[in-house]
């Protein structure tokens, strides 16, 4: 491996400390509560070489995010089966984003954290840019029930804004994972998860096919 590979490398790896960083930081903390100089010190890193990385603090969470959001997005990918009927398509994504919590639980409660914030907390820029990457996810939600509408499955609804409909049905459902083993304890999550999808689904089909 040559000097500039070996750097690059090394960029990378430290990059990667900063953001885990930062993540366990804010899921401690809160975002208020965390600051560069915290993270500098938690991640054993100048100052410096934060802002050598992230010219501030939005930045930094925002790439995190990013991070999150590109995970599930490949998630999704992997998972979907492209020669499949419209509702197995939508069935697929809506297991793709539950195994994606399961699985990557720091990236979905960062997810999470700015969803259920009560504001917006990135600049516009970087707010459009987290953005086009949750609509990546989205897409395919959107793509999945244009098939079935045009194969006069489904109801011709506007299939965007059902698809962004379902998505919140999907973001609900997971935050009842907490009571699985209480209020959840003789339903079960996953199975409640999938029944909701299931009525989405119902909603969607035209009748007598």
């Amino acid at each position: 491996m040559g000097v500039k590979e070996r750097r690059e490398r090394e960029r990378e790896q430290r990059k990667s400390q900063i953001l885990d960083t930062a993540r366990t930081l804010l899921l401690e903390k809160g975002l208020n509560a965390t600051s560069i100089n915290q993270i500098a010190k938690r991640s054993e890193l100048s100052v410096g070489s934060i802002y050598f990385y992230f010219k501030d603090k939005e930045e930094l969470f925002a790439a995190l995010q990013v991070e999150g959001l590109e995970l599930l997005y490949q998630t999704i990918l992997r998972t979907v089966d492209q020669e499949a009927l419209p509702e197995e398509k939508i069935r697929s994504i809506a297991l793709a984003y539950l195994h994606f919590s399961e699985e990557h639980k720091n990236y979905f409660d960062i997810i999470n954290y700015f969803l259920t914030s009560p504001k917006t907390i990135f600049p516009p820029d970087l707010k459009n840019k987290i953005d086009s990457h949750g609509n990546a996810s989205i897409l395919t939600l959107t793509s999945a029930i244009r098939e079935g509408i045009e194969q006069n499955n489904f109801k011709p609804v506007d299939p965007r804004r059902q698809a962004v409909i379902l998505w919140g049905v999907f973001q609900g459902m997971i935050q009842l994972k907490k009571l699985e083993n209480t209020i959840l304890a003789d339903i079960g999550h996953r199975a409640l998860y999938m029944e909701a999808v299931e009525l989405f689904l119902d909603g969607l089909r035209i009748r007598n096919q």
